[in-house]
């Protein structure tokens, strides 16, 4: 700030006065210069080197005195900068935990410019092993082993509540004692219930559609077809039936690695499954070997839904009669019964009662060749020995649906098949969680997700929580709106629909609006009854999840429904929606936290949040999506991307296609613009800033740390089905592409992490 001093009164009274005054002057101008260079040795210290780059810029101009200021000098302070200003360190425990983890999982001895990612990651070549977890499985863990100190917790709650009940479920699965000491037992009141069983005695030739009937009806295992009851995909989305392929434990494609050892070894678990329930070991290995023939044959006249998208057969309203009664399909006399080996209207009357069904009732068919081959399979050999294999098939399925209640001895078969099958695929199909008590919290969590998730909620994401996190997506929505004038390749229209598309967005944080209002206290599941045996509680309770979900279709208007629990940690975009939702589990240390530096929270959630949101995009992003836009400046932007990913070197062991990964490395790039740009916003409506001790890190620099550190992973983690890059690519050929990143880091130009030019999609 700019003195202007004035002085009135003679020459003489200023004469006499000089050399007091003159004193004076000096001492106070010492000391503004003491404060001065106080201020600027404190940032210089916390700035050392390049790591600092990004911290005000402010100048010192010495001004000449006007006359009537004899020797005297005026200092002019200009504070000329559009950076945050750091009001001092955050030392809650909160940001002293995170500090302690940035400088654990760092080397400082990398330099940012030329590899950030080992600088905020640690060295991959000896820091990351296959043990090695990215934070996001740290994060889960975290949160799974919250949920275990609840459940575990010693209080007192009454035992008809919703918690009372939830905690005495995961009690008794944990209970394996008690499961051990009822043995076989209950699963053979269940084949008595289905017929009985040739291969363990009690046996009566059942009827075919009589079992799968009580299968889909009473016990939710779906053998040969899904059934469900969701609102239709157009408009006005009224609850209709559909019907799509079963869910596959083994993928049976002759042309898989290792193909027959995975047969082997799916053949052997079968046949242990049937001895243990009493069976001859050469009768179950003759029954086993024709349902694994089934299945396979099942599986081959199923088409990947990437197929189904390309020939635009992703779902056809039909009628239950059309399915099955003859002269009803479309005039095909080739095809006019589809799907005749299934009683249709038997069966899903049974499932969707009270549903009151008719032949003519309109359902929805995802894959109707499947549906078709599927009937062909069914009814192919209609002999009683036939009949007899499939009811062996049925049941053989519902046992491997029922293990998780059942003793440790199906459980270890379970096991041994899943570690055969990582042996020879590399991954496992069967998702087993061990120990014991995390498949429990995953039952408990599937039966009890309204009174878990309020639960978790309730300690891990307070009021706070919910409103800061709330805030910064209004934020990052609201950057995104206005960047979108700075697209010079999206056309006007295009630009008007993306606009209109994120006014109406709808954005749910934390939890489900209805779990948060309601009182988990009212959800007491009087439905589920606590039978004498863990597999009757668990039957129970997948009984009365299906009428709940059931009532919850019919009852409420179409809505969004949650596709994961609040103690998740995946975010996603629902297109058909237009919502985003980031669950608390995800909101959590150190990913995001109200208490750390607003750039903490910017650059990791704020980037996931922006992420989600840059997924609008993608429609125009692909070939023919956006004709009216300037083809060739937007696709000159994305080839610059998928050659700049692909120049740079990846770890031993990481996989990568840039152009399978282009449309989320373009949401990556865009997210982490829209991040910085709202973070920007947000500093000009909330003044000052707080940083992170003993980092060295100014407020940008830290945006981009933890962006990063939110990226950390060993590429050995990589599913081979997922569209993002490699973790490392994610860093480097991200920020790479960033010149904002280069600036606050004094990045020289043609560093790794400041290339000769800048691809400019966003």
């Amino acid at each position: 700030m700019e003195t202007v001093w004035t002085q009135q009164g003679s020459r003489e009274e200023w004469s006499s006065r000089k050399t007091l005054l003159g004193w004076g002057l000096m001492g106070i101008l010492l000391l503004g210069l003491t404060l001065v260079f106080s201020v600027l040795l404190f940032y210089t210290f916390h700035s050392c080197g390049p790591r600092m780059q990004d911290t005000e810029s402010f100048s010192l101009l010495l001004i000449p005195p006007s006359d009537g200021l004899g020797e005297g000098v005026s200092i002019l302070y200009i504070f000329s900068s559009s950076h945050p200003i750091p009001t001092g360190p955050c030392e809650s425990p909160r940001c002293l935990e995170l500090v302690a983890s940035y400088l654990t999982s760092g080397n400082a001895s990398a330099l940012p410019c030329t590899d950030f990612f080992n600088f905020v990651c640690g060295n991959l070549t000896s820091g990351w092993t296959k043990e090695s977890k990215n934070i996001l499985q740290v994060l889960k863990e975290k949160n799974q082993n919250r949920l275990r100190r609840m459940l575990e917790a010693s209080v007192p709650w009454p035992p008809d509540s919703a918690q009372g009940k939830t905690v005495r479920f995961y009690k008794a699965c944990m209970d394996t004692d008690a499961i051990d000491a009822s043995g076989t037992e209950p699963f053979t009141q269940v084949i008595e219930e289905l017929g009985g069983w040739s291969i363990s005695g009690n046996w009566t030739l059942p009827d075919f559609n009589h079992t799968l009937k009580i299968l889909m009806s009473q016990y939710g295992s779906f053998p040969f077809f899904k059934a469900y009851l969701k609102p239709q995909p157009s408009f006005p989305h009224i609850p209709v039936i559909q019907i799509d392929q079963p869910e596959f434990q083994i993928p049976f494609r002759p042309d898989q690695k290792n193909y027959t050892e995975i047969l082997r070894a799916y053949l052997s678990y079968l046949q242990q499954l049937g001895t243990l329930l009493g069976g001859d070991q050469n009768v179950v290995l003759e029954h086993a070997s024709v349902s694994i023939s089934i299945t396979s044959k099942l599986f081959l006249a199923a088409k990947p839904l990437d197929q189904r998208k390309r020939e635009g057969k992703l779902f056809q309203e039909t009628t239950i009669a059309q399915l099955q009664v003859p002269g009803f399909w479309k005039g095909d006399k080739k095809n006019r019964e589809v799907a005749p080996s299934v009683d249709w209207l038997s069966c899903l009357r049974a499932t969707f009662s009270p549903v009151t069904l008719s032949s003519s009732q309109s359902i929805i068919v995802h894959d109707l060749e499947y549906i078709r081959g599927m009937s062909q399979v069914i009814g192919q050999t209609p002999t009683d020995r036939y009949r007899d294999y499939l009811q062996s098939h049925m049941i053989l399925g519902l046992v491997s649906k029922l293990i998780p209640a059942l003793d440790s001895h199906f459980q270890n078969a379970q096991r041994n098949l899943s570690q055969k099958l990582q042996e020879q695929t590399g991954q496992s199909p069967i998702t087993i969680s061990f120990p014991r008590w995390k498949k429990c919290i995953e039952e408990t969590g599937t039966f009890f997700e309204p009174t878990l998730g309020a639960m978790f909620v309730q300690e891990t994401f307070d009021q706070r929580s919910q409103d800061t996190a709330t805030q910064f997506f209004s934020e990052i929505q609201n950057a995104l709106s206005k960047h979108l004038k700075k697209l010079p390749w999206m056309d006007e229209k295009s630009r008007r629909e993306v606009q209109a598309k994120l006014s109406q967005l709808k954005g749910e944080i934390g939890a489900p609006k209805e779990l948060l209002k309601s009182n988990p206290a009212k959800q007491d599941y009087q439905d589920i009854n606590f039978g004498p045996s863990f597999l009757q509680t668990f039957l129970s309770c997948s009984q009365s999840l299906r009428e709940r979900t059931m009532r919850s279709v019919l009852e409420t208007p179409h809505s969004h429904s949650w596709k994961v629990p609040p103690w998740e940690v995946k975010a996603y975009y629902s297109i058909s929606d237009n919502v985003v939702v980031f669950p608390a589990g995800l909101l959590q240390p150190p990913i995001f936290c109200p208490d750390y530096p607003s750039a903490v929270n910017f650059g990791a959630a704020g980037s996931m949040m922006a992420h989600e949101l840059m997924h609008i995009f993608n429609q125009y992003l692909v070939p023919g999506g956006c004709p009216a836009c300037d083809i060739s400046t937007l696709h000159g932007e994305l080839l610059c991307l998928q050659q700049h990913y692909e120049s740079f070197s990846l770890p031993a062991g990481s996989t990568f296609n840039s152009s399978h990964t282009l449309l989320k490395n373009a949401a990556d790039i865009g997210a982490v613009v829209i991040a910085m740009q709202a973070y920007r916003n947000w500093q000009q409506t909330h003044k000052g800033e707080t940083i992170l001790p003993s980092l060295g890190l100014g407020p940008y620099q830290l945006f981009y740390q933890s962006y990063a550190q939110s990226m950390c992973g060993s590429p050995n983690l990589q599913d081979s089905q997922d569209l993002h890059s490699p973790p490392v690519l994610r860093v480097h050929g991200l920020l790479s592409t960033i010149p904002t990143f280069a600036k606050v880091f004094s990045c020289p130009h043609g560093t790794p992490m400041n290339p000769g030019s800048h691809c400019q999609l966003w």
